[in-house]
Parts: structure tokens; sequence; C-alpha cells
């Protein structure tokens, strides 16, 4: 098991997604809020719990693109919020997808901090409980955000999209050894 290979592989995959999207539909994202985001976030987390739940789905699309969501939905939401308020809404893609990388460098850079210190102990969850993780995440964010992004003890918003990102990955590494619930 190579997690660092396993990772950028499945990020690969959100990036490849991502860059073609951009091309398709340009930066149409930037004019959502980062609340906006949030709840798109909430929305795909929701699905994935309910797939998870239920066992089927009556659209045809499964859990994994909605995890690959999630990871695009973070980055963009990590790129809002460090954007200036005064930035065009359409990006030129060759930044959008500068923006997008490093974005997902910083996200990555966090996993591999947080990976060496926990020990990989996500191998040992179940994707509902990283679902649930998420789900509880983007609650805490959506307080966050309520509260005008002040918090008192508490990571801020960043870290939280950055720690949502990540356990979407797991989740996708998980998935593609063939875990089960």
């Amino acid at each position: 098991m190579d997690t660092l290979a396993q990772y950028d592989n499945c990020l690969a995959t959100c990036a490849d997604l991502f860059e073609k999207k951009t091309q398709d539909y340009g930066t149409a994202w930037r004019i959502l809020r980062p609340s906006s985001l949030t709840d798109q976030i909430f929305i795909k987390a929701n699905r994935i719990r309910t797939l998870q739940e239920v066992g089927e789905s009556k659209v045809g699309e499964g859990i994994e693109p909605e995890f690959i969501g999630i990871v695009n939905y973070c980055l963009m939401a990590m790129i809002q919020c460090d954007l200036k308020e005064d930035a065009p809404l359409e990006l030129p893609v060759e930044e959008a997808n500068r923006l997008y990388h490093q974005a997902k460098d910083t996200a990555r850079a966090l996993m591999v901090r947080k990976n060496h210190d926990y020990g990989e102990a996500w191998r040992d969850m179940r994707i509902s409980s990283l679902t649930d993780l998420i789900l509880m995440k983007v609650l805490r964010v959506k307080q966050i955000e309520n509260n005008d992004g002040q918090t008192v003890a508490s990571e801020g918003i960043d870290a939280n999209y950055m720690d949502m990102a990540n356990y979407a990955l797991f989740a996708l590494i998980l998935s593609a050894e063939g875990a089960v619930d």
C-alpha cells in the first residue's frame, strides 16, 4: 500500500474532472459564495449517506462521483475564500487550474502531516464513518459561517474544507481497494 500514490491517483481523477468542466463551463462556480459551496458539499455528503443507508440509486449515479464532487467543491471553496472580493467571476482556464492545483497541494500537504501523526488510522475506518465525518465538518463550517467566520477555540473554515476533501479522498481510496461497510 503506497498511500501517496493512491492519494495522488484519486486526486488526479478529481483534477481531471475539474479541468474538463472548466473547459466546458468556465468558472461559472465563481458566482457561488463560500456558503453556497458548503451547501453543495452538504448535499453531496447527505446523498452519499442516503445511498449507503438505502443501498440503491434511482438516478444511476453511484457514491464515488459524489466523493469526487466533494473534493472539487472543497477545493473550489478554498479558492473562493482566498480570492479578493473584486476578483473577476470568469477566470482564464489556466488561472483556474493553477488555483485549483495550489489548493490541491495545500490539502495534500496537510494530509501528509496528519497521516504521519495519526498513523493512517483512516485505513481501519468504514467509508460510512468518513461520510459522517464529512457531514459533521460541513455542519461545523455552516456554524462558523453563521458566526461570520469567527471561532473561539476551533480551526477555521479552510482547515475544515481541507479535512473534508481528504476524508473524501480516503473514501475513494478505500472504495478502490474494495472496502465494504
